[in-house]
């Protein structure tokens, strides 16, 4: 069943991983709401089973110690886990040990699957099967060649019904990373580069489906990949170039939504203020004119037409990211920006760039030396980032 968003718990202690490297432990995201008597039970679950998920392998004796629950409390527990398929018996530890030899126990790895689906490329609509530990077991996009409105909804039920038969094992949920605003309810409220306004895009795959289906932000979901798999470390800031251009904020270990869900919504920000301080409003000079993808692969082309360098069009679009940034970053002390989207565009002169405005907008020793590089997840991000979301909504794990 759908979990009530309002009493999701927030990701705990995820693992993280490089593009190809071992799932090692990552750092806790910061809890949003106490825990109620009557929610004990099922927080004393996903103790035990984050625990689990970490570390791997581990006995009753273990849990108890790490947890801080009594045996008797793990006994009960991971009787009712091992029941329900989510933990398995691996067998007695190998080691020697004074007393019995202790029985090992892990999350059931292969018991569950989930779906991520990642709408936030210009060009197509991805998705794939993942395990728990966020690797990809199949996969599957369909091109978007100009759909918008319903066309574009269409796509993405068709996609997700390709997935969710493609899946061999139980489906833990469905996770889906959309650009634009999208509100607590998993509703799209606006997402002008799809011309999409107001789409319950989670109750009607739910509907649908009948599976637990979770929608958010595709920055929001690839800054929980980040965090949860990659090398993320303090406060960050994860700048998502496709479409248009959007970003998740991770602060104070909690990720910030803003009173009406657009935090992190920088695409429209105007910085082509070359026309000074009394210049009027004009989206042809907002941070999406001279960085979404389209947009910048546009300029590219019309430069390499004319047989001239592209890269002051990447180094312009680099300093206008900066300009965009800097205020942020001085705002809010970050350590780090990350970026996501095409390597061959945001790499090298674009990056740069960016890096040298930062530097030249904020202040030396303070803000000037913000971490600045591309996710470790490349273009996957997404797709793992819907793990990170799903497991933490059913099972309060990530």
């Amino acid at each position: 069943m759908l979990v009530d968003e309002a009493h999701r718990p927030t990701p705990a202690e995820p693992r993280r991983a490089g593009a190809d490297g071992p799932l090692v432990p990552g750092r806790a995201l910061r809890p949003r709401t106490k825990v109620l008597p009557e929610h004990a039970r099922n927080h004393n679950r996903s103790l035990v089973l984050q625990s689990l998920y970490r570390d791997g392998q581990a006995s009753r004796a273990d849990l108890a110690r790490e947890t801080g629950l009594t045996r008797v409390t793990i006994s009960d527990l991971v009787g009712e886990l091992i029941a329900e398929g989510l933990v398995v018996e691996l067998g007695q530890r190998g080691d020697a040990r004074p007393g019995k030899p202790a029985v090992l126990l892990d999350v059931n790895r292969s018991a569950t699957q989930i779906v991520g689906v990642d709408l936030s490329e210009h060009a197509v609509f991805r998705g794939a099967v993942l395990d728990i530990d966020g690797r990809v077991l199949r996969s599957a996009e369909v091109a978007l060649a100009g759909s918008r409105g319903e066309d574009a909804a269409a796509k993405v039920l068709a996609l997700v019904d390709e997935l969710v038969k493609a899946a061999t094992a139980p489906i833990l949920g469905i996770g889906i990373g959309s650009p634009g605003i999208v509100d607590a309810t998993g509703t799209v409220v606006a997402a002008p580069n799809l011309g999409w306004t107001d789409v319950p895009l989670q109750r009607t795959l739910a509907e649908r489906t009948g599976l637990a289906v979770f929608v958010a932000n595709d920055a929001n979901v690839a800054v929980l990949a980040e965090h949860g798999f990659g090398d993320a470390h303090g406060d960050m800031m994860l700048v998502k170039v496709g479409h248009g251009v959007g970003s998740g904020l991770l602060v104070a270990g909690a990720l910030v939504f803003g009173s009406r869900f657009a935090a992190g919504e920088i695409g429209q920000v105007m910085v082509g203020t070359d026309d000074g301080s009394e210049g009027p409003y004009d989206r042809e000079k907002c941070l999406e004119a001279w960085v979404a993808v389209p947009r910048l692969e546009s300029r590219i082309a019309a430069e390499a037409v004319a047989g001239r360098p592209v890269e002051p069009v990447l180094r312009e679009a680099g300093q206008r990211l900066g300009v965009a940034l800097a205020p942020i970053v001085g705002a809010l002390n970050l350590s780090e920006v990350v970026l996501s989207g095409p390597e061959e565009l945001l790499s090298g002169a674009l990056i740069d760039a960016l890096g040298e405005t930062l530097r030249n907008r904020t202040m030396a020793g303070f803000h000037s030396d913000v971490t600045l590089r591309m996710t470790s997840q490349g273009r996957d991000i997404v797709l793992r980032g819907c793990v990170v979301m799903v497991l933490s909504a059913q099972l309060g794990v990530s």
